[in-house]
């Protein structure tokens, strides 16, 4: 499977869970999504893979339902992790891109892209303290409403409230 086929199988995700539930069952379900968690998220392989083992052991614990639908759970907590640890180790995640496009970044600069690793840290928080609320609590739908659209929606409000703060200030700057 190609790197994009994958990306958009995962972004789809909820979407195919929810479509597919009631024909197939959480098992495979679970399975699928294990296999995918742990196959599309190259730079945190090992977080990945650990995740995909814990939510096949909750279905084993008989939770299958629960480990297919902590699937976003697990997507943010690594997320958090990665981001987290580049906060004490190396670059932070957002100083390495930032310096994709200005090699040479000014001391404002850095600063700016610590606080902004910082915020995504917040969000992944926030984020998969919802999707978590979603699988124990919500239906199907909800869930499906949540991961599959709503936070879609609020990752690209934080990409955008970003975009416009940086350019706010650095316009301020020149």
């Amino acid at each position: 499977m190609s790197r994009y086929a994958s990306m958009a199988l995962a972004l789809i995700w909820p979407l195919l869970v929810l479509l597919l539930h009631d024909d197939i069952g959480s098992w495979p379900l679970l399975v699928i999504g294990a296999a995918l968690l742990a196959w599309r998220m190259p730079q945190a392989r090992y977080l990945a893979a650990a995740a995909a083992v814990l939510l096949v052991a909750l279905g084993g614990l008989g939770h299958a339902e629960l480990g297919m639908r902590a699937y976003p759970v697990a997507v943010n907590a690594i997320m958090l992790a990665i981001f987290l640890s580049s906060l004490w180790r190396g670059m932070p995640i957002i100083e390495r891109l930032a310096r994709l496009r200005e090699p040479e970044l000014p001391a404002a600069g850095i600063r700016y892209t610590r606080h902004v690793t910082w915020a995504w840290c917040g969000f992944f928080v926030l984020n998969g303290g919802i999707a978590c609320w979603t699988a124990l609590y919500a239906s199907l739908a909800t869930w499906t409403l949540y991961n599959g659209a709503i936070s879609y929606g609020l990752i690209a409000i934080m990409f955008a409230g970003e975009w416009l703060l940086r350019h706010r200030m650095r316009s301020r700057l020149s």
